[in-house]
């Protein structure tokens, strides 16, 4: 009786351990949750994906230009999308849905920023290329993305992006056969500068 007792014991201890794809899984589950804590600060997630390549991250002109880049007679087309997190509150949209040009061309896109409400509200974007494998090919030249946004009440801008696709693309073989690129940017909300902030109307004092 003893024995059995022992035994079923030891089958109960048994189905209440993790299988190692279960122990797996919860590793992945922790790291994801704190990577996701640290990706609340834009600033970060963007240096992380520069570092890593995590997401299809863009590359930076050097000197911001493109002058000594070969233009390659292949085309390729690069598409616009844009999206906002659920706590900010400006309109933010593509001007244009796609372009094409040749691998090695300098592009312009605009994206269009609107502050609808009463108070003035600092922006930041974050930002990916998909497919992934084009990220490091698809190069920055000039973006508002460099630096946080100013927007006042009622305050609507145009924001350019100037860019142009690495050559070096024909020559990776997971790139090469890439048709389009699809450029994202996800617009956050960020603290007001010290400056805006002391200029807002509402930190404006009133003397009676």
């Amino acid at each position: 009786m003893s024995e059995r007792k022992t035994e079923d014991r030891t089958s109960g201890d048994r189905g209440r351990r993790l299988t190692p794809g279960q122990q797996v899984a919860a590793m992945v589950g922790v790291v994801a949750l704190m990577l996701g804590a640290s990706f609340a600060a834009v600033p970060f997630y963007n240096w992380f994906c520069e570092v890593t390549g995590y997401g299809g991250t863009t590359g930076v002109a050097r000197d911001g230009r493109a002058d000594d880049v070969e233009v390659l007679d292949r085309t390729i087309k690069v598409r616009f999308d844009a999206s906002t997190d659920k706590n900010m509150p400006w309109e933010f949209r593509p001007m244009q849905n796609e372009v094409e040009l040749r691998i090695g061309e300098t592009g312009l896109a605009f994206y269009e920023a609107y502050n609808p409400t009463d108070r003035p509200i600092a922006g930041v974007a974050s930002y990916n290329v998909t497919p992934f494998a084009a990220g490091e090919y698809f190069i920055k030249i000039e973006c508002f993305c460099f630096t946080d946004q100013v927007l006042q009440p009622g305050e609507r801008v145009q924001m350019p992006v100037t860019f142009y696709v690495d050559p070096e693309i024909v020559k990776d073989p997971d790139a090469k056969y890439i048709k389009a690129i699809t450029l994202s940017y996800t617009m956050h909300e960020e603290e007001l500068p010290q400056q805006a902030a002391a200029e807002s109307p509402r930190a404006e004092k009133t003397v009676n």
